[in-house]
């Protein structure tokens, strides 16, 4: 998928159900960490939080009591209409969300104490201008082997082929480069088992892992022959491989 096709894309999924999957039945193994626990944990009841490819704004309104202010963006315009809802719906009062682009952040400088960015691009430069001295950014990716037999069995699919480690060193690098030091990784490569077809069927329709899912006939035939082949007792078996960065900007 080009950008402009992973916009379309999201644009759809967003104005349908944002980055909401509670209703996912999937049991994990080998999690290391809740990536809204880990933002909590850095923040206090004065600061101001920017979000960075919020989504539905579900994440966003789950935390919004352990902040003074909290702002979340995204790119595309069907995410930000579903957070709307949802922020009208919760009635939550410090929470805001406004359609902008990652690569252009159009805030004033040294405005937020914590940035945050959750399986969405980023650009350090720009993360560095809206930070105050001494603030902290966390981010959650997607390694490039997530999903990895999924990807395999269809022949296609996000980051397949691309070298493991790539996106992590870029990220790291970059934040190096913009000013942030006491720059620190995790990660984990989980073992997933989700429990339904219909579960399997909803990721793929709702994340990028395999770009068109379902506009083609034989990729539900695919599927049915995975499905086949990874059905445990406690589930369909896939991985979710994840890396995080905190890191805190000190100037260039």
């Amino acid at each position: 998928m080009n950008p402009q096709e992973y916009q379309q894309f999201y644009d759809k999924v967003g104005k349908v159900n944002g980055w909401d999957f509670s209703h996912v039945k999937c049991v994990s193994e080998g999690v290391k960490w809740d990536f809204l626990n880990e933002v909590t944990k850095i923040c206090t009841k004065s600061d101001l939080l920017l979000d960075i490819g919020t989504g539905g704004g579900e994440a966003l309104l789950s935390i919004a009591e352990s902040l003074l202010l909290l702002v979340g963006i995204d790119l595309s315009s069907g995410m930000i209409e579903t957070a709307a809802r949802n922020a009208m719906k919760s009635g939550v009062p410090n929470v805001r969300f406004l359609q902008m682009d990652a690569m252009k952040l159009d805030f004033p400088a040294n405005f937020f104490n914590v940035v945050t960015c959750r399986h969405s691009d980023f650009c350090a430069k720009e993360i560095a201008k809206v930070l105050v001295n001494g603030g902290v950014f966390l981010t959650q990716q997607v390694s490039e082997i997530d999903k990895l037999n999924i990807k395999e069995a269809f022949g296609r699919g996000q980051a397949l082929g691309t070298e493991p480690g790539t996106l992590k060193n870029r990220y790291m690098a970059e934040l190096s480069e913009a000013g942030f030091t006491d720059i620190q990784l995790s990660e984990y490569n989980a073992t997933e088992y989700y429990q339904t077809a219909e579960d399997l069927i909803f990721l793929l329709k709702h994340t990028p892992t395999i770009p068109d899912f379902g506009q083609n006939e034989l990729d539900y035939h695919i599927l049915h022959k995975f499905i086949q082949d990874h059905q445990t007792e406690k589930g369909i078996r896939t991985n979710a491989e994840r890396f995080m960065i905190t890191a805190r900007f000190t100037g260039c």
